[in-house]
């Protein structure tokens, strides 16, 4: 496994000949990898002949500035539970990313104005935007997203087919624990006691009659709801729970 914390040494490698010819399979992260992510490199290595893994807690969309000081930033585990599945690492600093200091952005109109986008003003902005640079430095054949982020991915894959990229996005299931929670960097930040309340949000997403009965029965469970909305044959909610925010969705 090799690790590039610069975009001259990724672009080295990637137009080496070792490269030259071979299927690339992508799993773009924020890094703090759990079980979810060891599910996408698998996934990954089983259906190309290299993988690539890109740890990059991008600052663009994060709306609180607070929340991005506390992203945990495990290196080291993380390249730990990588190293069996990847090729290749991608961990550069902003700073690779965004040299024009973000005056250039990507913009999607309909969908990122709500669920997410509506409490997180300019999320999907930073996630388009560092989603196209790292398509475009990686130039991977397909890409492996969760579909835990459900919006994320809708607007990933519309990303894709309107600026003509030519690369496959491929969706793989949330990964849950036992209880149903479904993995998150952010739970590792969950007191025991939260995290044990926890499992109760997926359980009354797929349970509630209604959307509004399910943010009724969250607040009285003791959550800060931001939001349940069922969309396309989806329930998707975001709550918080000791102040640490939480998404998630279940077919209805």
């Amino acid at each position: 496994m090799t690790t590039c914390t610069a975009l001259a040494d990724w672009r080295r490698l990637r137009t080496s000949p070792d490269w030259a010819g071979r299927s690339v399979g992508f799993v773009p992260t924020m890094g703090a990898l759990h079980a979810g992510h060891a599910a996408l490199l698998a996934r990954a290595r089983a259906e190309n002949d290299r993988v690539v893994l890109s740890i990059f807690v991008n600052p663009t969309q994060f709306n609180d500035p607070g929340d991005l000081a506390r992203y945990p930033r495990p290196l080291e585990a993380d390249l730990a539970l990588a190293g069996p599945h990847v090729d290749a690492v991608l961990a550069p600093e902003p700073a690779a990313f965004y040299p024009d200091g973000y005056r250039y952005r990507v913009t999607e109109n309909a969908l990122s104005t709500t669920l997410e986008g509506a409490h997180r003003p300019g999320h999907f902005d930073g996630v388009l935007t560092i989603v196209l640079k790292l398509l475009n430095v990686v130039r991977p054949t397909r890409a492996y997203f969760g579909e835990k982020d459900w919006q994320q991915l809708a607007l990933v894959r519309g990303l894709v087919e309107a600026l003509l990229l030519p690369v496959e996005i491929v969706a793989c299931a949330t990964v849950r624990d036992p209880d149903g929670l479904a993995l998150s960097s952010r739970n590792r930040r969950l007191s025991p006691l939260a995290r044990e309340r926890a499992a109760a949000f997926p359980a009354v997403l797929r349970t509630a009659a209604s959307a509004a009965e399910a943010v009724t029965a969250l607040r009285e469970q003791g959550f800060d709801v931001d939001y349940v909305e069922d969309h396309d044959g989806m329930r998707l909610g975001a709550v918080r729970v000791e102040g640490v925010r939480l998404i998630d969705h279940v077919r209805l």
